[in-house]
């Protein structure tokens, strides 16, 4: 993995406490950072703490992002307790498998509040510290929100939603703050495993089709997807605004 170098920087990670959000909290925190850890419950914030070492340089931000006091919350957390913000990444998400008919009101406003509406709010609510910065947002959307599936309306509206802000926000907020997004397609985290492959009928089966999606063959890890996150976080990647970096296997080149 190639070294990154984060020393002294302020980072917000939202969604921080499992999966690819996680991942990037770890992969920071060993690039020297000081990391400010969101998730809706100071428990489950404390429980990531704990198991780090030099866990000095990470601090809680709880808040539930699927409202707008919730990512005021959590990005007040972090100010308050770095002292500013250099880089935000927005990796708090849900979603799920289901059809259009079997969809409804409910499923619809908790992905959307979560997954775009939380990308945008956060955004928002760290702006003044990342324009003093002159700091850096990176997105998590999806290989979802650059093309169709089925049984995934939902899902891929409010992915395609946080790719085409990404694009909106770069325009208006360059030059002093760049903003990006990743776009990983299946990523072997505990959301895909747990919450659906493990609760299918034939998990083996599910599994090798969710592998055989991707060219490559096989889901994407969740450090794969941090260290795209933290190169489009560094001065090297400082030309770098606007972007959906697709961190898919291939899956987005053509079926």
């Amino acid at each position: 993995m190639m070294q990154f170098d984060f020393t002294g920087k302020r980072v917000l990670v939202t969604g921080g406490t499992r999966g690819i959000g996680n991942a990037v909290v770890n992969a920071f925190h060993k690039a020297g950072a000081r990391v400010a850890v969101n998730g809706r419950s100071i428990d489950s914030i404390d429980k990531v703490i704990v198991a780090m070492k030099d866990a000095d340089r990470l601090v809680a931000a709880p808040g539930n992002v699927g409202t707008v006091a919730g990512c005021e919350d959590a990005v007040k957390g972090a100010l308050e307790s770095l002292g500013g913000l250099d880089i935000l990444v927005n990796s708090a998400g849900v979603g799920v498998d289901i059809s259009v008919e079997d969809s409804d009101e409910a499923l619809w406003d908790e992905t959307l509040d979560i997954n775009l509406k939380g990308t945008f709010f956060c955004c928002r609510a760290a702006l003044d510290a990342l324009r003093s910065a002159g700091g850096s947002i990176v997105n998590i959307a999806s290989d979802a929100g650059l093309m169709g599936n089925p049984n995934s309306a939902i899902y891929c509206a409010s992915k395609g939603g946080v790719v085409n802000m990404t694009r909106a926000m770069a325009l208006e907020l360059a030059p002093r703050v760049r903003v990006n997004c990743v776009c990983p397609g299946y990523v072997d985290t505990d959301m895909v495993r747990r919450d659906w492959i493990d609760k299918s009928d034939d998990p083996e089966g599910l599994e090798k089709t969710v592998c055989a999606y991707a060219p490559m063959s096989r889901m994407a890890t969740p450090e794969e997807v941090a260290h795209a996150v933290l190169y489009l976080a560094t001065t090297e990647a400082g030309f770098i605004t606007g972007s959906a970096l697709q961190i898919d296997g291939g899956s987005t080149a053509g079926h």
